[in-house]
């Protein structure tokens, strides 16, 4: 199968018909495909409606409660058979007919993923285009990972690229940087942007702590995912060595004879020196669950992208 098209939903009973017909109008006679919906615990006729109108080739995976989006993909993208994967939203504002220009997109000029950069998006000024475009300042200039949109749904992977990315939590709105971890070639391109005509966004202004929370996340897995002592070790000693010289001074001092039982100095030097043996001992920690997350799934920490045999034997026979 060519392509798989994962669409979490929930609460889009009005949506489900003509975001079907959508997805049918795009991709019929252009590649095989399957379309996954993926309901994240809806309240309303969201699943009925996608029995009522769904074709042979469409399916939908329903939750037994809410888990959120980045849960829902995850599932969807589990469940995926094709060569090549895409997602986009339920809400009918993202625009399948971008999907057939993606793929090309990505197979001719050999990338892994092609995220999608709404161009004039549809969504209201205050709370959402300004957070928005402030937050993805942030996390360009804090990952290295240039994209210009990473709230955008809509983007299409290589299946080994899509199933590799170890989305948890509500980490969604990293994916790119989750990609570049893996070792994606990622681009992007502009799609079109549609103004939500039924239902309500599942989106608000209080997320923003969530996302910033999240970006510190990536930046730990980015730099230290495999090696996390060399952080906690870093910091560690950083906090150990001034406490022990703090110390030592205080000590030489009290030998001469003066009184140190009320310098704050003593107390910095103290807490220093807890510090940095808490911090390294957080670094021995964090090493060993490292190595048992990969020995006990018997997971490896890299990802071997091709195997090319030489053939000059054959050449000179």
């Amino acid at each position: 199968m060519k392509l798989s098209v994962v669409i979490p939903v929930m609460n889009e009973e009005k949506n489900i018909k003509p975001l079907l017909d959508a997805v049918y109008t795009a991709l019929d006679g252009r590649c095989s495909y399957e379309l996954i919906l993926v309901d994240d615990g809806s309240s309303d006729k969201t699943v009925e409606q996608v029995g009522k109108w769904g074709r042979s080739n469409t399916k939908i995976l329903v939750f037994n409660r809410n888990y959120g989006q980045t849960t829902a993909m995850a599932a969807g993208i589990e469940a995926a058979q094709g060569e090549l994967i895409a997602t986009l939203d339920g809400d009918l504002q993202n625009d399948p007919e971008d999907i057939p220009a993606m793929i090309e997109k990505l197979e001719s000029e050999g990338w892994d993923v092609v995220a999608g950069r709404r161009l004039n998006r549809q969504d209201g000024m205050v709370l959402r285009k300004i957070p928005s475009k402030i937050a993805n300042w942030i996390i360009r200039r804090t990952t290295g990972v240039y994209i210009n949109d990473y709230g955008c749904t809509l983007k299409v992977f290589t299946s080994d690229v899509a199933k590799n990315l170890e989305l948890y939590g509500e980490l969604h709105r990293f994916i790119p940087v989750l990609a570049k971890i893996y070792g994606a070639k990622i681009t992007e391109m502009n799609v079109r942007h549609h103004a939500r005509i039924h239902g309500e966004s599942k989106y608000g202004i209080g997320r923003t702590t969530r996302v910033m929370s999240d970006l510190l996340l990536m930046l730990f897995l980015q730099k230290y995912r495999l090696n996390p002592m060399h952080l906690f070790g870093t910091l560690g000693i950083g906090a150990l060595i001034p406490g022990i010289l703090i110390n030592l001074y205080l000590l030489i001092i009290k030998l001469l004879g003066h009184d140190i039982g009320h310098r704050p100095l003593l107390t910095l030097g103290v807490l220093l020196l807890f510090m940095g043996v808490q911090l390294i001992t957080t670094g021995f920690i964090a090493e060993l669950i490292t190595r048992t997350y990969y020995e006990s799934q018997h997971k490896k920490p890299y990802a071997i992208k091709e195997v090319i045999v030489g053939r000059a034997d054959k050449q000179e026979g």
